[in-house]
């Protein structure tokens, strides 16, 4: 069984950054940054709604994605591109960020 991924938890850690939140509108991710940095910090965010050794169907991803951002298909290439999700058969996983510990 998947686990429940919570967008809400994402936008409320989003915009208690006070570097993030100037990116989330309306309860949602409005526009993704534009500086490496700051982009990475968000991607983070994101990461951290996804188990640690959990597999998603893309199904699944992209539902959570788009509840975060109209783009979702950028938002999930950027979390793999920059390795902090993988993927392989339909499926993902995360492979990197912070832990809620870190």
């Amino acid at each position: 069984m998947v686990p429940d991924i919570q967008p809400d938890a994402v936008i409320d850690a989003l915009t208690a950054d006070p570097k993030l939140k100037a990116f989330v509108r309306h309860g949602r991710i409005d526009a993704l940054p534009a500086k490496m940095s700051r982009r990475r910090e968000m991607l983070d965010v994101v990461a951290q709604a996804f188990e640690p050794g959990v597999r998603y169907p893309e199904p699944v991803v992209d539902d959570f994605l788009r509840k975060l951002h109209d783009d979702h298909a950028a938002l999930r290439r950027y979390l793999v591109d920059e390795e902090f999700l993988a993927r392989s058969g339909g499926e993902y996983w995360r492979i990197g960020g912070t832990t809620q510990n870190s």
